[in-house]
């Protein structure tokens, strides 16, 4: 069971920090907080796993990077945390995560997002993916975006 205030701080920050240069301290003052115990307070509902984590959301699309892929490999379960730890490396991969396979149809177990300026980029980056990871051998398909939806963190309570 959460604290009341925990609660409140989790409303206040779950549709995003404000732009200012000291948003704590600006979310603090409106609960009636000081900066340092509102921070304290973050860090201890990541530790408690209340919050996995904070984090930036880029709106890609806006920056020009209009071609996005998913690339979904069948790798070896020997393999998969090797290969996921070398993938996630790249500058070019954006998300690198294992996921259970769905039998026969769905074969795959490691998936990574490259988001490019172009389709002709992606590819591109792809091939250098599969030449300095050594993936060559391993079978993977590539699923381009077709539909940009709505780019958010998770909502957990309404504002009040």
């Amino acid at each position: 069971m959460l604290d009341p205030v925990d609660l409140q701080i989790i409303v206040a920050i779950q549709e995003g920090l404000p732009i200012v240069s000291r948003p704590y301290a600006l979310i603090a003052g409106q609960l009636g907080l000081d900066e340092v115990e509102l921070i304290q307070r973050l860090t201890r509902l990541k530790q408690q796993g209340v919050i996995k984590r904070l984090g930036v959301i880029v709106k890609h699309r806006r920056l020009g990077y209009v071609s996005n892929a998913m690339v979904v490999f069948d790798m070896p379960d020997t393999l998969v945390q090797q290969k996921g730890q070398q993938i996630s490396e790249q500058a070019f991969i954006n998300l690198c995560y294992l996921r259970p396979r769905k039998g026969e149809h769905w074969p795959y177990n490691l998936f990574c997002m490259i988001h490019g300026k172009s389709r002709t980029v992606v590819l591109q980056q792809l091939a250098e993916l599969i030449d300095r990871c050594a993936l060559k051998d391993y079978p993977y398909d590539i699923l381009f975006s077709q539909q940009c939806f709505k780019q958010r963190g998770a909502i957990y309570s309404p504002a009040s």
